[in-house]
């Protein structure tokens, strides 16, 4: 459940974002870790929701985690280009980030999505999705950076 403070003698819900990748995990151990950390809606970041691991296309991956109560968002227009995604394979983590950044969150379209997910985020707790473990390898991360620019905390979960 999102943290509680207190603002001007009236408790307010904290504006909160979480991030996952699905690497290592099935899908039943993700709905847990989603319900445990009081997660609403999954936002997938993939621009590709296809996935050779068994239950985790955009078809399979909603449908589980609507049977365990949570909701489902793909927000292909804030996954990473496929040069992105070909840097981040190498390990170049600042090449993915500069790719994302260009062609990606500094456009017109990219601000609308971010806009689009923040809103989301602000009516219900959301955790964004995508494949690497290590957040810091991830273009989640560089999401996850511009959210707390716009006052989100956020956590990074991990099953």
């Amino acid at each position: 459940m999102p943290a509680l403070k207190r603002e001007s003698g009236h408790t307010a819900v904290s504006k909160q974002i979480f991030t996952i990748g699905y690497e290592g995990l099935d899908s039943e151990r993700l709905g847990g870790v989603l319900r445990d950390a009081g997660v609403a809606v999954l936002a997938d970041v993939r621009a590709v929701a296809n996935s050779r691991k068994r239950g985790f296309s955009k078809g399979a991956l909603a449908a589980s985690l609507h049977d365990a109560g949570l909701g489902y968002a793909h927000l292909r227009s804030l996954g990473t280009p496929k040069s992105g995604r070909q840097a981040a394979r190498a390990g170049d983590a600042a090449l993915m980030r500069r790719i994302y950044c260009e062609e990606v969150l500094d456009t017109a379209a990219g601000q609308a999505a971010l806009d689009e997910l923040a809103a989301m985020a602000e009516a219900a707790p959301v955790c964004l999705l995508c494949f690497e473990r290590d957040p810091a390898q991830c273009h989640r991360r560089v999401l996850a950076e511009h959210l707390a620019q716009r006052g989100f905390s956020v956590s990074d979960l991990f099953g």
